[in-house]
């Protein structure tokens, strides 16, 4: 029995939204944060490292190390994609921002994929809208362009994207490819080609970014999804026409990728089970809560209001991929090291479960949506407004005070191009608004407008006015001019159970020749840890070294090292 669609939407509704206002929104988004600031002391700052190790022939192309180290998680693609940038890097550029093009590229293929993914999703049969006694239903493309619209704007809209989708890690390398095989496998009833090869490339960069088990686990449901779905219709001809075929390649497909990954060494089981404590599973549903807002609360809605569908033995291929999506990366989180990047892989299908949401949205709260929004992200912004004022003038005093108390040493300088780009962001924000409050013509990706512009805004007005100050706050380049006061460029340097990322950091900013602790070369000078209360570590031989300079970031105390001296 096919259960009524929830969806009533007219041809009126279903406008599309402005190409060249989703592009610039689009590029605002992705551009902030890639240009213009240093690699952070993360894993953004350490992977750094290893495509260096790479790029220069230090390392082996099938085991990433640097010094000698390896990677927390084990994975090839993202350090490959790096270090053949810097090999293509003409010089004389900035190798800060060349080593991140691959990687905007990764960000704009999870862009590109969620919108085709959710239009594809929107095709199909059991995804219209309620056909009019005397016409006037939204016509099925227009329908499934706007809603992957919707979808895309969720996407930009969610909270968690903006700062692990614009570091060079292979947390963003894994997106990318998740995202191709979530358009993959929803394009599979429309064509074969393209979709085969696109779920086949995905499965495999997920895993060679470190990902085999969610890309099995992605790959295997997605194929039985397929194999069992007999709602989907092919435009072109018979909806059953190879179906069982193409569900019997990917997971050939599926098995192949794993066994790969089994033999290059990158399948490497790091289960955390879960503890029965309150700390734990409140830290991991407040990171639920905050990192996919605001897509859960409409994707909930979306279950409830399509449960007819979703809770049917006959498939309907726009809720249960998409279910299969957030079910497998939300159960993965619950039992990972890194439960944020591994709830990064499933915003995209939250995006696409929230986007069919939005034509079951009363008005009530559609409005509730936007006043929320409005107020949260314009208090954002007036916030980010006034620190900013405030570190280049002193006033208010108490917000100056704040900057000097958290970021001590801080000098704040105006710079022109980011005020600039920080005042267009903010009129626009303002016209958006007036626009929204306006009467106009309705569309059903109207309510989702204000979340994803002003996500984009606050990301944009941080990555211009207060760039200075996170660089400052975030990243190592404090400590490796307190490094280079001692030791020069060039210089020989062993290093001793030193953080991955501020190895990166002295080798890659400081151009410090950084040697491993069983060197054969005589150094004058060893980096290493301090052991507890900033003493000299115990395993270091004090005949031979000697305590030369303490190295402490300005911000992070608890980030220091010791510069030793051969006596």
């Amino acid at each position: 029995m096919n259960h009524p669609t929830p969806a009533i939407v007219a041809q009126t509704s279903v406008r599309r939204l402005p190409r060249l206002a989703l592009l610039l929104l689009c590029l605002a988004f992705i551009a902030a944060g890639f240009i213009g600031r240093d690699a952070w002391r993360s894993a953004d700052l350490s992977t750094l490292g290893f495509m260096a190790a790479l790029s220069r022939g230090e390392a082996s192309w099938w085991y990433p190390t640097m010094l000698g180290v390896a990677p927390d998680f084990p994975s090839l693609l993202p350090y490959w994609l790096g270090a053949w940038a810097l090999q293509l890097a003409p010089p004389g550029v900035n190798s800060d921002f060349w080593v991140r093009i691959p990687f905007i590229l990764l960000l704009t293929l999870a862009f590109v994929s969620t919108w085709y993914g959710s239009y594809y999703l929107a095709r199909t049969p059991a995804a219209q809208p309620v056909a009019f006694a005397f016409g006037g239903e939204a016509h099925p493309t227009d329908y499934a362009r706007a809603m992957a619209d919707g979808g895309l704007l969720a996407f930009m809209a969610s909270l968690g994207l903006a700062q692990l989708s614009h570091e060079t890690t292979p947390a963003l390398a894994q997106l990318g490819f998740s995202a191709l095989l979530f358009y993959a496998l929803s394009a599979l009833p429309y064509h074969r080609t393209a979709p085969l090869f696109c779920a086949g490339l995905g499965m495999l960069g997920m895993s060679l970014s470190g990902a085999p088990a969610l890309a099995l686990m992605f790959g295997v449901g997605g194929a039985c999804i397929h194999g069992v779905d007999r709602r989907s219709a092919n435009d072109e001809g018979d909806p059953l026409r190879h179906q069982t075929l193409d569900a019997a390649l990917l997971l050939l497909m599926a098995l192949a990728v794993a066994r790969i990954a089994k033999i290059l060494g990158l399948w490497v089981w790091k289960v955390e089970w879960p503890t029965l404590t309150w700390d734990y599973w409140n830290g991991h549903i407040q990171l639920l809560l905050w990192f996919t807002w605001p897509a859960w609360p409409l994707a909930l809605y979306s279950a409830w209001r399509w449960r007819k569908q979703l809770f049917n033995l006959n498939i309907s291929r726009h809720l249960s991929l998409p279910a299969w999506f957030i079910v497998t990366s939300v159960g993965t989180m619950l039992l990972s090291g890194a439960p944020d990047r591994t709830l990064l892989l499933a915003l995209p299908a939250f995006a696409a479960m929230a986007a069919f949401a939005l034509p079951t949205l009363r008005r009530q709260v559609a409005a509730l949506i936007d006043w929320f929004t409005l107020l949260f992200f314009t208090g954002c912004g007036i916030v980010i407004w006034v620190v900013w004022i405030a570190m280049q003038t002193s006033t208010p005093p108490q917000p100056a005070a704040n900057v000097a108390r958290l970021a001590p040493g801080y000098e704040a300088e105006f710079q022109i191009l980011p005020f600039a780009f920080a005042v267009l962001a903010t009129l626009a924000w303002g016209w958006l608004v007036r626009w929204r409050a306006g009467r106009h013509r309705a569309a059903i990706w109207k309510s989702l407008v204000l979340p994803a512009s002003g996500a984009s805004l606050c990301w944009l007005l941080l990555m211009t006015l207060w760039m200075p100050l996170l660089d400052y706050a975030q990243s190592a380049k404090t400590m490796v001019k307190q490094t280079r006061a001692t030791i020069q460029a060039g210089e020989c340097a062993i290093v001793l159970n030193l953080d991955p990322a501020q190895t990166a950091a002295l080798g890659w900013y400081g151009g410090i020749d950084l040697q491993p602790i069983n060197t054969t070369k005589t150094c004058q000078w060893m980096l290493t840890e301090p052991a507890r209360n900033s003493e000299m570590p115990a395993g270091v031989d004090r005949t031979i070294w000697g305590a030369h300079t303490l190295v402490q970031h300005p911000v992070a105390s608890s980030e220091m090292f010791w510069i030793l001296k051969r006596q």
